[in-house]
């Protein structure tokens, strides 16, 4: 079908969004992007679907206003082989001929990498200027999510499909905002697959003018119990850091805050790797070792490794040093993706064959290959932090769909 007319010149209006954005209720941002489209393109049907937690469906996101009983019923679309997923795992804007005669776009609604969902509308035609338009819309409501989300519970009921228990709550709590993040020297990804009764498991990271802060815990047990014992770890790891402490003093925070608080353990890694030479400090507390993917080989990274945070020993605490490479990627794992049903899973293997796809995809990959290898009952918490090394010093982040562009 040719589509030939052309996009007002009075473009999307960006500015206007913006600020139609702030003057509205935080519940009502999409909204906002929706009435837009709708008044400059003539789009309809347009809506925001969500990615849940776990990345398994796709959650269609009601306009405001909707009775709290129909967001409950939220239509929900299994991700695996949709439009959503591959618009979610390309970035690239989907479109195909609709029944109406118009045109159907997909897009892509991603900040820095992090995949928040995708925007889905029909369009009376098509051209450069509509493409643009809708890229850019979906963009802006990226930024628009991720700053509304802090006043409201929306946001997070939108990736809910399951009831959360205290636990997991607690462990979600203490994850990144963003599980995604991609800058100029280096591309990351984190994913967590709980256990039924939740592991205790953690990552993190943050990105200072010079450096990049990177952690995995994995406290030791289960439900409740665990999740107090990651909560002292992360939080004393992150008060650690914004104070401005080295590696070796957040290493001692974490073990003085579990031994001095509580009963138990935990095992970590933290990194610290400078942006500008890639030179990175590392400190291993009991945890599974590093893997590196360097060309076409992957290797275990043998570092020292200390004891875990919070036994009740003298404890000491050594920083080891390496250096990543531009091309590296950087695999930190905890215990529940290498033992019990998930040892049947060949990770060396696994990082190999998705060497050319996106860390977030690696990480996607890695818990589906432990989430079936355990038949879908995890006795432990499966985690993974995945780092690309760009050793880029122009600026400009690397935002494509793959890894290396």
């Amino acid at each position: 079908m040719n589509w030939e007319v052309p996009v007002s010149s009075e473009g999307l209006g960006l500015d206007e969004v913006l600020r139609a954005a702030e003057d509205a209720a935080p519940v009502e941002s999409v909204d906002v992007v929706a009435r837009n489209l709708e008044k400059r393109l003539s789009v309809t049907e347009v809506s925001f679907l969500f990615v849940d937690v776990l990345g398994q469906e796709a959650i269609r996101l009601p306009r405001a206003g909707t009775a709290a009983q129909a967001r409950r019923a939220a239509e929900r679309i299994e991700l695996e082989g949709s439009v959503y997923d591959r618009v979610l795992r390309s970035q690239r804007l989907h479109e195909e001929d609709d029944q109406e005669g118009g045109c159907r776009l997909v897009a892509p609604v991603t900040n820095r990498g992090d995949c928040i969902g995708v925007l889905d509308m029909v369009v009376p035609y098509l051209d450069d200027g509509v493409r643009d338009a809708v890229t850019q819309a979906a963009h802006a409501l990226a930024y628009i999510v991720v700053t509304d989300r802090r006043f409201t519970d929306l946001y997070h009921w939108g990736r809910r499909t399951t009831t959360m228990s205290l636990a997991a709550e607690i462990q979600h709590q203490l994850l990144p905002s963003a599980s995604c993040c991609e800058a100029a020297h280096f591309t990351l990804a984190g994913g967590l697959a709980p256990a039924d009764d939740i592991g205790g498991d953690t990552y993190d990271y943050a990105v200072d003018q010079d450096t990049l802060h990177l952690s995995i815990t994995d406290a030791m047990g289960h439900d409740t119990a665990s999740a107090l014992l990651a909560t002292l770890a992360v939080n004393a790891l992150r008060g650690a850091r914004r104070a401005g402490l080295g590696l070796l003093e957040q290493a001692y925070a974490a073990h003085q805050a579990i031994a001095g608080n509580a009963r138990g353990m935990a095992t970590g890694q933290l990194l610290r790797v400078e942006l500008e030479t890639g030179v990175c400090e590392l400190v291993n507390a009991g945890h599974p070792w590093p893997l590196r993917l360097r060309g076409d080989r992957v290797e275990e990274l043998p570092v020292k490794v200390n004891l875990p945070f919070g036994v009740l020993a003298p404890v000491t605490y050594e920083v080891q040093r390496l250096r990543l490479e531009p091309g590296d990627r950087l695999v930190l794992i905890t215990d529940g993706a290498q033992e019990r049903c998930a040892a049947a899973v060949d990770l060396p293997a696994l990082i190999h064959d998705t060497r050319d796809e996106h860390p977030r995809e690696v990480v996607r990959a890695l818990v589906a290959a432990v989430h079936g290898a355990c038949g879908g009952q995890l006795a432990d918490d499966a985690t993974t932090l995945v780092v690309d090394w760009h050793g880029s010093r122009s600026g400009q982040r690397h935002s494509n769909g793959g890894s290396n562009a």
